[in-house]
Parts: structure tokens; C-alpha cells; sequence
């Protein structure tokens, strides 16, 4: 291609971006709002990261703390099997959290998509919306009141049918199952709602067209119910995946209080970090850490990405 022809398809190309932004300026306002708070509160602070190689002091702060190269890492390597534990603990738990939540979350919504009754709908979703807005401390303290080995209900309940009480904060794997419910009950109404603003906009004229070949209800739900579904859990899912290695402390910390007969399954990465880093005033180290899952978790949306996208290319994220 000629110089003369490169300058014209240049200057083509700037003809049709200010043509697109004449045209599409309303659009580009209404997203600046949202542009600006991206760049001041998740790509500014960014710049902070540099703190993963400072021997933090508090004299010097951030950018004045002498170099440390890669020894904040060492923090959590050097002893492989706390790492190893606390990287399964968070895989493990964040798995089942994504799973189960999953699962009931498109079961509510599909069950509510499927009710008639438009004011018991609207009640339902505010009771079941209601969980998400409960702190872990108070959803720990109700926990407490129902698992306690002396005076919790559930014990009580046990010896009412005879059976002997559990010590339930002394099981740590019988804990996980626990913890799985709590976050079944806590998040389950919030992705419901979200899924089932997903079935409003399906297009009714597939199921008057399934009902005129006598389709049943069961039939609806796995013919089209759920495949049409399907994008939206991919997507969720996806974004899921980022944290897989990004634990809740505030929910350990609050439903456990940081009981040791449960670390052995509590133990995550966020808890193992707050142990043995925060409380110390070890910064850097807790940086080095965040990083690692920060990184980790990247990797992770790369290979789901890439997994849905052999499934169904609209799926993908990018």
C-alpha cells in the first residue's frame, strides 16, 4: 500500500471516531461518571502496589520505606505446607460457594418465574433480598445461639430425639457445611433476583409455541427455562472465578471468631494473612499476598474465559 493511500485511510479513520463521537456523545457523558470513579478508586491506588517490594516503616510511608526486592514473599512461602493449606482452604470454600449458590439461586428464580401471584412474588423477593444486608457479625451471634454445645437449639433438638449433642465449633470439617449454609441463606436471594430479572426478559412467545406442541411445565424449564439461562451462569460464573483465591474474612472472622479448632478448613488465605501480618503491622507482607491472589485470580478468568468460549463464543467476557 501506497504512503499516499495509508494517509487516506488514516484520515478516514479519524473521520469516523469524531463522526461516532458527534453522534454517540450522550452516551460517552453518561459513562463518564462511572469512567472517573474506575480510575480514582480501582487504578490510582494501584500505585500503591510498590509497597509489595518496600520494607514498610512508618517514617518513611510508602514511596519513602527502603527497598525489599521479592522478601515480602517470603513471608508466605517459606512455610509451604500453612500455604498450601490456606491456598486449598480458599479454593476449597469459594468452590462450594459458587456451586451451591449457583444452583439455588437459578432454582428461587426459576421457582419464582414460574408463580402467578405478582404481589406474593414482590414479598418474597424483599424477604429473600433482606439476608444480603445482614453483617456477618450478627448472622455469627444467631449461629452461635443455634450451635452452642450447652444452651443452642440444635443441640436441644438432638436430645429431644435422643440423639447425643455435637460440639459443632470443635468439628472443623463439619463446619464447612456450616459455613455453606450460612452463605446459601446470606447470598442466595440476592443472585436470585438477578437471575430472575434474566427469565423477564425471555421472549414469551417461545413458551405459547412449546405449550402448543404440549409441552408440560417440566419440559418448559429444562427445554428453555435453562438454556436461555445458561449465558447469564457462564457470566456470573466467570466473574465468580476472579475471587477463587480471594477469601471473606469478615465472614470467617464473624461466624468462627477465629476459633483454632477451625483452622484447619478455616484457615484461608485472608485469615492466614491477618494472623500472622496485619496483626504485626507487617504490610508489606500482607501486600505481597493480596498481589499473589490478585494475579492468581487473573489467571484464572483467562482459563475460564477461554473454556467458555470453546462452549459458546457469546459467552465469553472478552
Amino acid at each position: 500500500m501506497s504512503e499516499e493511500a495509508l494517509r487516506l485511510e488514516r484520515t478516514a479513520r479519524r473521520k469516523r471516531r469524531f463522526n461516532t463521537l458527534r453522534s454517540d456523545y450522550p452516551l460517552f457523558l453518561l459513562a463518564l461518571p462511572g469512567v472517573i470513579v474506575l480510575i480514582l478508586f480501582a487504578y490510582l491506588p494501584m500505585s500503591g502496589l510498590i509497597l509489595v517490594f518496600k520494607n514498610y516503616n512508618y517514617n518513611g510511608g510508602i514511596f519513602g520505606s527502603p527497598w525489599a526486592g521479592f522478601d515480602n514473599f517470603d513471608f508466605f512461602f517459606s512455610s509451604l505446607d500453612s500455604a498450601i493449606r490456606a491456598t486449598r482452604n480458599t479454593v476449597m470454600l469459594n468452590v462450594l460457594y459458587m456451586l451451591t449458590g449457583t444452583f439455588f439461586s437459578v432454582a428461587i428464580a426459576i421457582i419464582l418465574n414460574e408463580l402467578r401471584s405478582k404481589g406474593f412474588i414482590k414479598v418474597t423477593q424483599s424477604v429473600m433480598f433482606f439476608p444480603h444486608f445482614i453483617s456477618w457479625i450478627v448472622i455469627g451471634a444467631i449461629l452461635f445461639s443455634l450451635l452452642d454445645f450447652d444452651k443452642g437449639l440444635v443441640n436441644r433438638l438432638l436430645e429431644w430425639t435422643g440423639l447425643a449433642p455435637v460440639d459443632w465449633y470443635a468439628h472443623p470439617w463439619l463446619f464447612v457445611i456450616v459455613l455453606v449454609l450460612a452463605n446459601i441463606w446470606k447470598s442466595a436471594g440476592y443472585g436470585a433476583i438477578i437471575y430472575y430479572a434474566v427469565l423477564q426478559g425471555i421472549d414469551t412467545s417461545y413458551y405459547e409455541a412449546a405449550r402448543i406442541d404440549g409441552a408440560s411445565r417440566m419440559q418448559l424449564i429444562t427445554r428453555i427455562t435453562l438454556p436461555l439461562l445458561i449465558p447469564s451462569i457462564i457470566l456470573l460464573t466467570l466473574l465468580s472465578i476472579g475471587g477463587m483465591l480471594k477469601g471473606d474474612l469478615s465472614m470467617i472472622m464473624g461466624v468462627t471468631f477465629l476459633n483454632p479448632l477451625l483452622l484447619p478448613t478455616t484457615d484461608i488465605i485472608d485469615v492466614y494473612v491477618y494472623r500472622t501480618a496485619i496483626r504485626s503491622g507487617e504490610f508489606g507482607f500482607a501486600s505481597a499476598i493480596t498481589l499473589y491472589q490478585s494475579v492468581f485470580g487473573l489467571v484464572l478468568v483467562l482459563i475460564a474465559n477461554k473454556l467458555a468460549g470453546w462452549y459458546d463464543k457469546e459467552s465469553k467476557l472478552f
